[in-house]
């Protein structure tokens, strides 16, 4: 078996520094966005009753939370990100709200769980960002009960989602430097070819592996538009790079450009996803062939 790969020191840096900060900061049209995938955790959640659920790459915790709500004292919620900036908001908020849920700051790759104690581990668009997902997979499956359910979210391709890539698109001829995704990396599109997850998650021991692709009606509202344009994603970091004049340009033609999805008072467009759910199976993992 190769050893797994370290955690992405890339991304341990991006989620700590300006994308941490951004996802704080936007949390309100963030959590507003991403509404309707939580609502169906919780609903996945309310139907199977798990006592202890582990919620991985939680952000700002309004999933984690509202699961903790959904169980009530008697069960236990647990968010891990790797983000200190996301898991020390996400802590304020459950500790404002009275909450029994509980965050960790930690890459989920390779973090020693109490183990195997959770009997569902669940994910709204947070495990794109591994170094080693066949590791981490594992690692997760090794946290959990015999009996426990993996179920996530995850993005399909990018040219199945124009709407978030709309700002690279646009900004890219004055940007021409702006980082790109690269297939196979860790980021938002890793997961774009269903085969892939498929094949990441059987060789890292999970079973009864079912991939649905859905596409889901999201919104946000208009007024945080400007916000997620300038602080979000590649262009969010690139624009802190440049003069006030090409800034200037740069977030009017993307503004434009966002135009077709604005109605009335919301942002909206359909997210084109991976509804993944999978169970636990307490053997070795397959070997990672090179």
């Amino acid at each position: 078996m190769n050893e797994a790969r370290p955690a992405d020191a890339g991304q341990s840096a991006l989620w700590n520094g300006s994308a941490g900060t951004a996802w704080v900061e936007g949390q309100p049209a963030l959590d507003a966005m991403f509404e309707p995938f939580e609502v169906r955790l919780v609903e996945a959640v309310a139907a199977r009753r798990p006592r202890n659920v582990l919620d991985v790459g939680c952000g700002t915790g309004a999933t984690t939370l509202a699961i903790a709500r959904q169980l009530g004292p008697s069960s236990q919620c647990t968010g891990v990100d790797i983000s200190a900036p996301m898991i020390d908001f996400a802590h304020a908020r459950g500790e404002a709200a009275h909450a029994t849920a509980r965050f960790i700051r930690a890459d989920a790759q390779g973090h020693v769980f109490d183990m195997p104690r959770f009997d569902m581990v669940v994910s709204r668009f947070g495990v794109m960002f591994f170094a080693d997902p066949v590791a981490a997979f594992a690692n997760l499956r090794r946290a959990a009960t015999g009996a426990a359910q993996l179920h996530f979210f995850a993005w399909r391709s990018a040219a199945e989602n124009p709407f978030m890539t709309v700002a690279e698109r646009v900004a890219r001829d004055r940007l021409p430097d702006m980082p790109t995704s690269v297939p196979g990396t860790p980021g938002q599109f890793a997961f774009a070819d269903g085969a892939l997850v498929r094949d990441i998650l059987d060789a890292s021991g999970w079973s009864g592996i079912a991939i649905e692709p859905i596409d889901v009606a999201c919104r946000f509202p208009a007024s945080a538009l400007t916000r997620y344009i300038t602080q979000m994603g590649p262009l969010g970091r690139a624009l802190q790079q440049v003069d006030a004049p090409t800034r200037e340009r740069i977030v009017d033609d993307v503004r434009a450009a966002f135009e077709p999805y604005v109605e009335g008072g919301d942002v909206r467009f359909e997210a084109a996803c991976w509804e993944v759910v999978a169970r636990s199976m307490h053997s070795q993992p397959k070997e990672n062939s090179p």
